[in-house]
């Protein structure tokens, strides 16, 4: 290899090494991951996964990308839900309204004082949150 090739090299090998160093530092700032680095096994899994099967283990990864669909889908209905009631009743306090049906009023309630009973942190301060599909 000539010297000029090897000096080329070399820089190409360093503008890489600064793109992955200003990628990362850009994932930092905004919190998110770009999946430039390959991905390290977490210290907890590592502790906790060997204890179940590795067909298991196989399976939850596959249902968690399941889970996050759901997730942001119930999060973006919530919150279509949420923006609809504001405007109909031109006020945040929506919730109290006769809008919503007292049976689901009551349910939530219920929810909200079981998750207080466990010794549990509510998990959101909006009844929203606390329904479900089927309510």
């Amino acid at each position: 290899m000539t010297n000029k090739a090897l000096e080329k090299l070399k820089a190409f090998g360093m503008t890489n090494q600064m793109v992955v160093e200003d990628l990362s530092r850009i994932g930092k700032l905004f919190a998110v991951e770009l999946g430039h680095l390959p991905t390290t096994a977490q210290g907890q899994e590592d502790v906790y996964y060997p204890q179940f099967e590795a067909a298991v283990r196989a399976e939850a990864a596959e249902m968690s990308k399941h889970y996050e669909t759901f997730y942001c889908l119930e999060k973006s209905i919530r919150k279509f839900v949420s923006q609809t009631m504001e405007a109909a009743e031109k006020t945040e306090s929506w919730w109290a309204s006769s809008r919503v049906p007292e049976n689901l009023k009551t349910e939530v309630s219920k929810r909200i004082q079981k998750e207080i009973d466990s010794g549990m942190t509510r998990r959101s301060s909006s009844e929203l949150d606390y329904t479900t599909f089927e309510s």
